[in-house]
């Protein structure tokens, strides 16, 4: 296959998954703009957490950037992401209590509202997490895969203890197709799958939550706190009043 050929696969591998949550999730993408929504109008910040490796690039995706929620909570659980020594960040979401740390840490209350992102929703620092905040009465949305969550032997030593899923704990679920293996592009003569899509894939989830978000602040009258980009002439002196309001409630800013 010449390279070009190729690029046009995998474009059209891409393009198809993303056609595909689009029609199959809009209807969640919609609650979930709701939730968010709601969330703003009583003055809370939404809160956001992936359970480990890449998808730990969701909760920056999410957190201060042009075009995005200026209320976003950021639960970094840093020893958790590949910056920090690969096969460490491996053990460590592998290992039960660090997940209901973080929530523990970040000191989430009662009506709270907590996206978690973990395209296979099965390891301990994703299970913990999503328990953790149940129990302290937090509303969770989901982004997870289906695909995993049926396949994935019972018996798999990457599973929490209690062998549950992330959609399980989840006021709503929004699965994002990730297919069982992650990668799922072959070259000819080549067997192991490469050119994974789930990062693009949770990536176009995360802003469309936020576009139906700010489009449901729109109907109610709200002013969405949505960040311009820094670089820009004048970005800082808008971003300002945002900053002021928020600076002293999310930890990471």
């Amino acid at each position: 296959m010449k390279n070009e050929n190729s690029g046009r696969a995998y474009l059209q591998n891409v393009t198809e998954k993303l056609a595909s949550v689009e029609a199959h999730q809009a209807a969640a993408l919609r609650q979930a703009g709701v939730m968010i929504a709601d969330t703003y109008q009583k003055d809370r910040l939404l809160h956001v957490y992936a359970g480990g490796g890449h998808t730990v690039m969701m909760v920056c995706e999410m957190f201060f950037r042009a075009g995005g929620l200026a209320n976003v909570n950021p639960i970094f659980g840093h020893d958790i992401s590949p910056l920090c020594q690969a096969l460490k960040y491996l053990e460590i979401e592998r290992s039960t209590g660090y997940g209901a740390c973080l929530i523990r840490y970040y000191n989430l209350a009662k009506d709270d509202l907590l996206i978690i992102f973990h395209n296979i929703g099965y390891n301990p620092a994703t299970i913990d997490a999503a328990a953790e905040a149940k129990q302290r009465g937090v509303k969770i949305i989901a982004v997870s895969s289906r695909h995993w969550r049926d396949n994935l032997p019972r018996d798999h030593h990457i599973r929490h203890p209690n062998k549950k899923h992330l959609f399980e704990y989840a006021d709503l679920c929004i699965d994002d197709e990730n297919p069982f293996g992650d990668a799922d592009f072959k070259l000819p003569g080549f067997d192991t799958p490469m050119a994974p899509t789930s990062t693009m894939i949770d990536a176009y989830l995360a802003h469309r939550m936020v576009m139906e978000a700010v489009a449901e602040m729109l109907r109610r009258g709200l002013e969405p706190p949505i960040f311009r980009s820094a670089n820009l002439p004048g970005g800082d002196q808008y971003n300002a009043a945002l900053l002021e309001r928020y600076r002293n409630r999310v930890k990471d800013l």
